[in-house]
């Protein structure tokens, strides 16, 4: 039986395997794995047995609860905290299984009890007898069982202590100093001591999220059986020399029962490269390493990020089975280095040699309950589709399944990994450090295989929370806490990532200065200097119109504003009583302090509000001027971010990424989120299409005069096409045109100058309160990239918008025809799930027709009937 591979990809020029089976072909080999799963019906119960049930493994005590009927949807109305007490309980999953029945013969040499997850504070026990005990929700549990197992049936009972009051009791223990915060704020509706327990952060409650302290087998459950050894894992450390000579070093960690000897032979015979290997296994857990050299007359072809090339693969050949497996080839650098004109660093990611910008956004856990998180196909799927490049998985949540990744592979989704800590300290006890050394080292082994993760991250904003004192640590105890997280991040987390993979870059915290925090002790004075690292950015009592008040940083990896989710997103988890902004529904839906009031007091500044006296109607109105305003909002701060890659000003500039925060909602509630609960693209995600196009126009204001950039991820001679229309008519006031420019791939290039006064007077009928403007960019082929435009008024106060009398056809394609300028034309088809060719925007023309996309089965009568059609005017 040869060696099994199944997985196998090249990262950083590294190639990155993942197998499972048995390491036989080898002479002294002479038996296989045996793997029996032991997912499926389990039986669930709490600590006093007033409840027994079915449950299903993987899944959660709140997902089986709900599947039997004893308790509603987590998410309707308040269930979040009627249903606290769950959390409060002790639950114990139980099942019995026959080995006669799965066919494991007993006298295989080693039989493991594997559990790949289990959140997360647990006792195991086989046949009556204690077995082991779990205290990590994100490590894998192996436990030798052989000699408790039985021909006949045997029982497997996995006992849950209460998340919430465990944390509690290890909060107690820690009783030498605090370790801030001990709780959320009271707007959250969380529960306490979160950062004493080593499970998804988020699950305690965030400004954006629920609290659900969740319990359960989260993910699969097995018996492995075998004789002589079994791979758990093979990965790489790959390596790209200065004579442009791809080595690879393969690892393999293997599970051996007594000293074997072997032999691998690997090949990509593509690239005529083949390696034989002849290796000793010695007794127990071993790491065993070994090199396969690449051709070097070979032309490898080399995966790239979404929008600058394919993203291509080789098949692996292991010899002895002529199986073959993927391979991805690049190689990912973190540039920190002096920058002319500016007294930092710069910060900024090259892959293949190719300085990139990061365009994409921040990635939360897609639901509360993780056994009903579906494939995460259709949210990638949106973050390319609005030319995304990049994905950042926060550290507050949980490392994401194997597919996800795979999916990023695939369409050339770059991930920044944080390690799951965020926004706390945390105690530095030896049990503490064990689990999470081991948390690291088996998500490393797990995760480096795929070409889309380009850096770890240790923690999210814990040098910040340190360096700007978020929890009010005295002065003196300051060098205790310091010492706590250079001990956690720096010697542990950092220690052992560099150990496991060599070939990406690795960052303790975000935001940090990068190499200047490391310089300082590794937590800098400023972890938000922009003349370094990256920066997370909020503010929202400033005019979000003026791109004055952003930060010009090196690298934006936060930012944002909040907004509401559609009606037909919020009907199903309430009632009519709650259908008002300012019901207890309204409020108790928003976690983050003063929320609500703050998306209506940025929206004033350039809105009317809704004023109808129609209660559904002025819900529904303020739901659509909060997501106008949270677009208009992201679209100006990162169109800064873009225009600003290529300037130093006042030694600030040279960005290289925009992750605006965030991408996806835990569920049905206002939140920083371009994409909806349920997977319906907000205004944001419709902007966000234009704004991180390949080729765009941008436009600003700076002393009175009107500004406008191109800017072109790859080389293009283009030239600029300005429009001036009245918001009262649809034929444009006068068109001005530019000349020829090259603009360098990765570049933004100013392109269009001259003051708005003298820009006014040209055409004539135009004053700032009567015109507004568009304007593309256009090369020998036609126009490149989206239309943008440019408000020289707030709408609020532009004289001449007027309700621009919309009709529509109905169907898949959506006609419209107007009168008049209509700003931010928002379509909606309730509850059918699917997507708009475009949405949110300016129509300046007397006819538009729109696409529709549905994601289920539909129909020409149903999309007839749900279809409603708005634009800003008629909201007033």
């Amino acid at each position: 039986m040869p060696l099994r591979v199944d997985m196998c990809m090249f990262v950083s020029g590294v190639l990155l395997c993942s197998f499972s089976g048995v390491l036989s072909g080898f002479s002294s080999v002479t038996d296989q794995q045996h793997t029996v799963s032991l997912s499926g019906k389990w039986s669930l119960s709490n600590s006093n047995g007033s409840l027994s049930l079915p449950a299903e493994v993987p899944g959660c005590v709140h997902s089986a609860l709900q599947q039997q009927g004893f308790i509603q949807d987590p998410y309707f109305r308040f269930n979040d905290v009627s249903y606290r007490w769950i959390a409060f309980d002790n639950w114990t999953y139980t099942t019995t299984f026959n080995l006669c029945v799965f066919c494991i013969n007993r006298s295989k040499q080693k039989v493991l009890l594997v559990f790949d997850g289990v959140d997360t504070v647990a006792s195991i026990q086989l046949n009556g007898v204690s077995v082991g005990k779990t205290d990590n929700m994100f490590r894998r549990y192996d436990l030798s069982v052989r000699d408790l197992l039985t021909d006949g049936d045997n029982v497997l009972k996995v006992s849950f202590s209460s998340p919430v009051l465990y944390a509690s009791e290890r909060r107690k223990a820690h009783s030498a100093y605090r370790v801030p915060p001990e709780c959320p704020p009271d707007v959250q509706k969380g529960e306490c001591h979160v950062n004493f327990i080593r499970k998804e952060q988020s699950s305690f409650s965030w400004d954006w999220g629920p609290s659900f302290p969740t319990m359960g087998l989260w993910k699969g459950v097995r018996l492995e059986a075998f004789d002589v050894l079994q791979l758990i894992q093979v990965s790489s450390v790959p390596l790209y020399s200065t004579v442009s000579q791809w080595r690879v070093q393969v690892q393999l960690l293997v599970d051996a029962v007594q000293t074997t000897n072997g032999q691998i032979t690997l090949s990509i015979p593509e690239l005529d490269s083949e390696q034989t290997v002849q290796t000793k296994f010695l007794s127990g857990k071993t790491k065993n390493s070994f090199t396969l050299h690449i051709n070097t007359s070979s032309q490898v072809k080399q995966w790239w990020p979404n929008g600058h090339g394919d993203q291509p693969f080789y098949q692996l050949t292991e010899n002895n089975s002529g199986e073959g497996f993927k391979v991805y080839f690049r190689t990912v650098e973190l540039v920190q280095e002096p920058v002319v004109g500016s007294p930092g660093l710069s910060f900024y990611f090259r892959i293949n040699g190719k300085p990139i910008f990061l365009k994409g956004s921040n990635w939360i856990p897609a639901h509360s309950f993780q056994d009903q998180v579906s494939p995460a196909v259709n949210l990638l799927q949106s973050a390319v589709d609005a030319n995304m490049n990049a994905l950042r998985v926060w550290g507050g949540g949980v490392y994401e399944q194997d597919l996800f990744y795979s999916i990023c592979d695939e369409m050339g989704i770059m991930v920044w990994q944080d390690f799951m800590f965020a926004c706390a300290m945390y105690p530095t006890e030896d049990d503490f450090i064990q689990t999470v050394r081991e948390e690291v080292s088996q998500q490393v082994q797990r995760l480096k295989s795929h070409p889309s993760v380009i850096i770890w991250s240790g923690n999210n904003e814990n040098e910040a929370a340190l360096a700007t004192d978020w929890f009010s640590i005295p002065v003196s105890q300051r060098p205790l806490y310091r010492k706590d997280y250079v001990t956690l991040y720096v010697n542990n987390v950092r220690a052992i990532v560099r150990e496991e993979d060599e070939s990406r870059p690795f960052l303790v915290s975000s935001p940090t200065n990068g190499a200047e925090s490391e310089q300082e002790g590794w937590v800098a004075a400023n972890p938000y200097d922009p003349l370094y690292g990256d920066t997370h950015f909020y503010s929202y009592f400033l005019d979000c119109w003026d791109w004055r008040t952003f930060p010009r940083t090196r690298f934006a990896s936060e930012y944002g504003f909040q907004s509401w989710p559609s009606f037909s997103t919020l009907q199903p988890v309430s009632i009519k009583a709650d259908w008002s902004y300012n019901s207890s529904f309204s409020s108790h839906r928003q976690h983050h302090e003063n929320g609500n009031q703050q998306m209506l007091l940025q929206a004033a500044l350039h809105f009317n509000l809704p004023n109808a006296t129609d209660p559904l109607k002025r819900f529904t109105d303020t739901l659509y001027i909060t997501q106008v305003t949270q677009a208009q909002c992201v679209k100006t701060q990162t169109e800064f971010y873009r225009r600003s890659q290529s300037e130093i000003i006042e030694g600030k500039g040279r960005t290289m990424g925009a992750l605006y925060w965030q991408l996806n909602d835990i569920w049905q509630a206002p939140s920083w989120s371009s994409i909806e609960f349920g997977g319906k693209w907000k205004m944001l995600h419709y902007f966000a299409q234009s704004f991180f196009a390949a080729v765009l126009p941008v436009a600003f204001e700076d002393d009175d005069a009107l500004l406008i950039y191109a800017i072109s991820d790859l080389s293009h001679d283009l030239k600029l096409r300005v429009s001036a229309y009245s918001w009262a008519d649809l034929d444009p006031v006068c068109t001005l045109k530019s000349d020829l420019l090259l603009v360098p791939g990765g570049s933004a290039a100013a392109i269009f100058k001259q003051p708005v006064a003298a820009l006014l007077a040209g055409c004539g009928r135009c004053t700032r309160l009567t015109c507004l403007l568009t304007f593309h960019l256009e090369d020998s082929s036609g126009q490149q990239g989206p239309t943008n435009h440019h408000f020289l008024s707030s709408p609020k106060d532009a004289q001449g918008l007027q309700k621009p009398n919309i009709t529509d056809a109905t169907g898949y394609t959506v006609t419209l025809h107007s009168a008049s300028v209509a700003p931010f034309v928002w379509l909606d088809v309730g509850n059918v799930p699917g997507r708009f060719s475009s949405n949110g925007f300016l129509m300046v023309s007397r006819n538009m027709t729109v696409g529709f996309e549905a994601w289920r089965p539909t129909s020409v009568a149903e999309l007839s009937r749900s279809l409603t059609v708005t634009s800003l005017a008629d909201v007033y």
